[in-house]
């Protein structure tokens, strides 16, 4: 297993059609719901135990997906309003050290909630267009919005590995 990617890392090969991009941004939709029902019945002392040998805690997990989606979401509208943006990374493994990393899991639960109803409004109402629009990554390159919609749609997969 892959510590930086323990679900393995994006892969798609297919075309990215409209109803892969519906698979998708119903994957995204879904993932709030799916985590509380994933870790409503996790005590407290479940959740700052890493889940994976030499991975983070549960915690830290679901305060990253908050992170990474909130990230993203400006990523995306960055995209759609300047032409090719460089987007700036951020060092994942140290925003997890952070002490915001530490408080109740229900703040990043609900934002994921809040922020997925927007980001899944803003995918619907997407043109053919305004998938084919980039960003430039510095570690990966240029990533269209189709392909970065279904990297978030993996993204959100991690919480299958979720369990204590």
């Amino acid at each position: 297993m892959d510590k930086q990617y323990p679900i393995g890392q994006f892969q798609f090969d297919g075309d990215i059609t409209k109803n892969v991009i519906n698979r998708w941004v119903n994957e995204i939709e879904e993932l709030p719901r799916l985590l509380r029902d994933t870790v409503k019945d996790l005590d407290k002392g479940h959740l700052d135990i890493p889940y994976r040998s030499g991975g983070w805690t549960v915690r830290q997990v679901i305060h990253h997906l908050a992170d990474s989606h909130m990230n993203a979401y400006v990523r995306f509208k960055l995209a759609l309003t300047e032409h090719k943006p460089v987007i700036k990374p951020y060092t994942e493994a140290r925003w997890a050290e952070l002490s915001d990393s530490k408080l109740p899991i229900d703040l990043s639960i609900d934002l994921l909630e809040s922020l997925h109803k927007r980001w899944v409004y803003l995918f619907r109402n997407l043109s053919a267009a305004d998938l084919e629009r980039t960003f430039s990554h510095p570690d990966l390159g240029e990533v269209s919005i189709g392909e970065n919609i279904g990297i978030y749609a993996w993204h959100g997969r991690i919480i299958s590995h979720i369990s204590i």
